[in-house]
């Protein structure tokens, strides 16, 4: 299989892939200069063929995951470390990567393209649409819906039942305890909106 991105996403992920005993044939990136990473080839993206490809995007940007995802003949695989905890009635859709520490609770659905980082903690009945990234230590709640490409940052707190919109930010820490709309970004405890990126 294959690995589209090769930055310190990809070295996350090439540990996941190692730990499942996956074969890695290489690494696909737009920077012609990047030769290897973490022993792994790097190929340049105009020269590779990607049709059938089993890959992970293994990219932080939840827009151009996006975006990739939709242009890319590729056969897109998830990624689970073996020092995660999921609950039998997860649902876990194609593309998604998670990662050491992660514990994931009953019926919570899961889907395409998605981070889920380090010893981050996510409870039961919870949906997380495609191309969201949950940062590492954040915290979610029972019966919290997050919206498409959404980011949650790094020890964020959501509270149980809130609903955040799509491509919304909530900044590292903050603590959200009421519902957030589409493209807000959030900040603080309780989390604030201060501004939209309408982007």
């Amino acid at each position: 299989m294959i690995l589209i991105g090769a930055s310190g996403h990809a070295k996350v992920i090439l540990d996941i892939l190692e730990r499942n005993n996956r074969k890695i044939k290489c690494l696909v990136d737009a920077n012609p200069n990047i030769k290897q990473l973490c022993g792994y080839k790097v190929e340049h993206d105009a020269d590779f063929d990607f049709t059938n490809q089993q890959a992970i995007l293994s990219i932080g940007s939840n827009a151009i995951r996006k975006k990739l995802a939709e242009h890319l003949p590729c056969n897109f695989v998830i990624g689970i470390h073996p020092q995660s905890v999921l609950d039998s009635t997860v649902n876990v859709k194609e593309g998604t990567v998670i990662m050491a520490g992660v514990v994931i609770n009953r019926d919570t659905q899961v889907g395409k393209h998605v981070i889920i980082n380090t010893s981050s903690s996510i409870d039961h009945d919870c949906v997380i649409e495609d191309y969201v990234h949950i940062s590492p230590n954040a915290t979610l709640c029972g019966t919290v819906h997050v919206g498409e490409g959404t980011q949650i940052g790094a020890g964020a707190v959501v509270s149980p039942n809130i609903k955040i919109g799509k491509w919304a930010v909530i900044g590292a820490g903050a603590v959200v305890i009421r519902d957030i709309p589409d493209f807000a970004v959030v900040v603080g405890s309780p989390g604030k909106i201060i501004k939209y990126t309408n982007d």
